[in-house]
């Protein structure tokens, strides 16, 4: 069985067969899909989703670094609006993306913390998304690290020297459909991290494995990810999946 750590199967790249897709997930041996938040536009999506099919979908909250942008204090307002409403088993996606535009890096630095200090509170994981910014973003776990915080480089596409900073901090590594191409290097990093510190994600829509590259992804393609990891490890896909579950259970509390 296993857990696609990181899915935005709500999205509207899924409106015309979403069924179709559960369903592909559910017989590829899928037993959780964890859904992490975009923005304010999203959380509606994510929420009917999830109380769908609570026993297979578990619901994140957080916003976006992407969407950060000069309103980021009040989509923070709506996002911080829902702890009262319901629980969340973890903040994400949260972090720092300075690939597509540095203009609201400060913006996003600050979003970045006050979630940070939201995950404290309630003593829940974070869920990183890191882009042209892993400086920044271990620079702001330093200062913000406290025994309670945990979570998971989500999509991870860092060195090995980078890997090992994140388990240093005690966080988890995503690796997705990235791991499986042909120059991403990313093999040769994976290749060094002991899989008690992996999760298994899709980021589905995006980023889908070999032999599924340039399709739009879904949670079902997990197992390409679990294969490929096996074969780093010199390992089966079945102990892949059951380490990687294992953690994924004890970094967000089901």
């Amino acid at each position: 069985m296993f857990v696609d750590t990181h899915s935005h199967i709500y999205s509207e790249e899924f409106s015309t067969d979403r069924n179709e897709v559960i369903d592909r997930a559910v017989k590829a041996g899928i037993n959780k899909i964890i859904l992490p938040n975009i923005d304010s536009s999203t959380i509606k999506s994510m929420l009917d989703l999830a109380d769908s099919n609570p026993q297979l979908f578990i619901p994140l909250i957080g916003l976006h670094p992407t969407s950060v942008k000069e309103d980021f204090r009040k989509e923070l307002e709506i996002i911080e609006y829902w702890f009262d409403k319901r629980k969340f088993s973890g903040i994400g996606e949260i972090g720092i993306d300075l690939y597509w535009d540095k203009t609201f890096i400060n913006e996003q630095i600050e979003t970045f913390r006050i979630q940070i200090g939201w995950a404290k509170k309630w003593r829940i994981p974070i869920v990183i998304h890191v882009r042209d910014s892993f400086q920044e973003v271990f620079e702001v776990l330093g200062q913000e690290k406290e025994e309670s915080l945990t979570g998971v480089f989500h999509s991870f596409t860092g060195n090995a020297e980078q890997a090992a900073q994140v388990i240093d901090l005690g966080f988890k590594i995503g690796i997705g459909g990235i791991v499986t191409f042909k120059n991403s290097g990313l093999d040769t990093v994976v290749k060094q991290i002991d899989l008690q510190h992996i999760l298994l994600e899709t980021d589905s829509p995006w980023l889908a494995p070999v032999p599924n590259r340039g399709r739009r992804n879904e949670s079902a393609f997990i197992t390409a990810v679990a294969s490929k990891i096996a074969l780093l490890h010199e390992t089966s896909i079945e102990e892949v999946a059951r380490i990687t579950t294992q953690n994924a259970q004890q970094l967000f509390g089901f």
